[in-house]
């Protein structure tokens, strides 16, 4: 059962989003970036009390996500990517990325602290940082 709302147009723009963000992670890359998509449209906190649906979380600006300003992002969803984001829309989660609201990749060891909120793990490149649980307490579902 899905844990937000998506139809089938959604579910495509999400696979897109984690393919031009993270595809050279590979499949957990973007699994975890995927978590973190699904996190910002489920919570209701911090930057995202107005982002419901997948479009307002892949668009949202400021904070939302660079990839959908480039071409890349634009080509047609593949059906590898729709099969991982259904996964992410049914409840699925994944270490280290389970309550995180961001995540980025910068050019030196990840940070303890982005913007206030803790690092909790990193993946490969990419650094993941979830709210702490009083000021998000949505995202611990």
């Amino acid at each position: 059962m899905a844990i937000i709302k998506a139809n089938q147009e959604d579910r495509k723009i999400m696979a897109r989003l984690m393919r031009a963000e993270a595809e050279g992670e590979g499949v957990l890359g973007m699994l975890l970036a995927g978590n973190v998509m699904v996190n910002r449209v489920f919570a209701d906190c911090m930057d995202f009390v107005d982002i419901r649906t997948i479009p307002q979380m892949a668009f949202q600006s400021p904070g939302g996500f660079e990839a959908v300003q480039k071409g890349y992002f634009y080509q047609r969803a593949r059906e590898k990517e729709i099969r991982l984001a259904n996964r992410l829309i049914n409840g699925e989660r994944f270490h280290p990325a389970e309550a995180s609201l961001w995540f980025f990749r910068p050019d030196a060891p990840c940070p303890d602290e982005w913007f206030g909120q803790p690092n909790v793990g990193q993946f490969k490149a990419h650094c993941f940082y979830s709210p702490r649980p009083e000021d998000c307490p949505e995202v611990y579902r």
